[in-house]
This record gives C-alpha cells, sequence and structure tokens, in this order.
C-alpha cells in the first residue's frame, strides 16, 4: 500500500500542500494486506452471454451488475469486477480463466 504523507506548508498568508509519497516496503506483504481489484480484459473470444454467467455464477454478480461490467469491459478495455483481498480474489481469477476469460488480479 502506498503511503502519502501531507505537508502543509504556510507561505505570505497562501497555504501549500504537498504530497510525499513513499514506496511500499515489500510489494507481495502489500498485495497480501490491502484490497485488491479483480480486473476483467476485454476479448474477441467470449460472447456477451457467458462473460455475464461467469461473472454470475464466480463473482456473486445480479444479472444487472454482470451485464454492466461486461459492457464497460467491451468498451473501456477492462473492467474492475470485484474488489477484495488478494487470497479473495485469487480463487475467483483462477476460475474465471479456467472459463477463458481474460482477468488480473491488481
Amino acid at each position: 500500500m502506498r503511503t502519502v504523507k501531507i505537508s502543509i506548508i504556510v507561505k505570505n498568508f497562501l497555504v501549500f500542500m504537498v504530497r510525499h509519497k513513499t514506496k511500499p516496503a515489500d510489494k507481495s506483504e502489500d498485495l497480501l494486506n490491502t484490497y485488491n481489484d479483480l480486473i476483467l480484459y476485454n476479448d474477441e473470444i467470449n460472447t456477451f452471454d457467458s462473460v455475464i454467467e461467469s461473472l454470475v455464477e464466480v463473482c456473486g454478480h445480479d444479472f444487472e451488475q454482470a451485464e454492466q461490467c461486461a459492457l464497460i469491459a467491451h468498451f473501456k478495455g477492462r473492467c474492475a469486477v470485484k474488489s477484495g483481498s488478494y487470497e479473495e480474489l485469487k480463487g475467483m481469477s483462477e476460475e474465471l480463466t479456467l472459463r477463458r476469460l481474460t482477468v488480473a488480479v491488481e
């Protein structure tokens, strides 16, 4: 998880906020301890119906939510279909990959 330190600087009655970014010490620990997104990527292989069915069965979406995710992925190239811990999303990612969907945990 990236930590952001914010400093407030007052100069001549003007207030400036400065962000200082710090990098995480261990990226693998960062993945395990924070919330991640399960990203669905657009492809030319799967039909809308098969994508929607997979999102309903694997991710627990209702039909409308799955349909919206499929449309967003189609038009924008990718869609965050689920958020959660890395362990939770890893199983969903593996199942969706078995169904020939292109997904990643980010």
